[in-house]
């Protein structure tokens, strides 16, 4: 996957801001509408750009609990691994969940409704799962920040 300096350019500003259209964004990057939706669909195509998605808050939506879950496996096989990155991507309270290494196996941010729902989540979802040898939950106070924008390294001239 490779981006030259109008790419970079674009994935700039569509991180800041993805509702832009095409001919802001072109205007904004020294293109064409055409050209820039045409970059913007290779981009998309080559997986450089994954989404396309919005930033909603947790206690505007009724689901103000918030916590980060170290999860331990019993063993780390690949076929257990597979299974519980299947389980956190068909679970709708994990927010994000990433395959670690150190203490523990998985980083998983989890919101709910309340904390008895969080309990309901966590007999459900790691006391129930024999794969699982642990779990420590660290409930988070406030998002001090939140987004999903990357550095983009801009490549030098060809």
């Amino acid at each position: 996957m490779r981006y030259d300096r109008i790419d970079a350019q674009i994935l700039e500003i569509v991180q800041k801001n993805n509702r832009l259209t095409s001919g802001m964004i072109g205007e904004l990057a020294g293109l064409s509408a055409t050209a820039c939706q045409r970059r913007l669909k290779r981009l998309r195509s080559e997986g450089i750009i994954e989404a396309d998605v919005s930033i909603v808050s947790t206690k505007a939506i009724g689901c103000p609990v918030q916590m980060l879950v170290l999860v331990s496996l019993e063993r780390e096989r690949s076929d257990m691994i597979d299974d519980f990155k299947k389980a956190i991507k068909s679970s709708a309270e994990v927010i994000n969940g990433f395959y670690v290494t150190g203490d523990a196996d998985f980083v998983l941010y989890i919101t709910t409704r309340s904390m008895e729902e969080y309990e309901q989540f966590t007999r459900r979802f790691f006391y129930d799962n024999p794969n699982i040898k642990g779990c420590k939950t660290i409930v988070i106070m406030d998002r001090a920040k939140a987004g999903f924008a990357v550095p983009i390294e801009i490549p030098p001239e060809a």
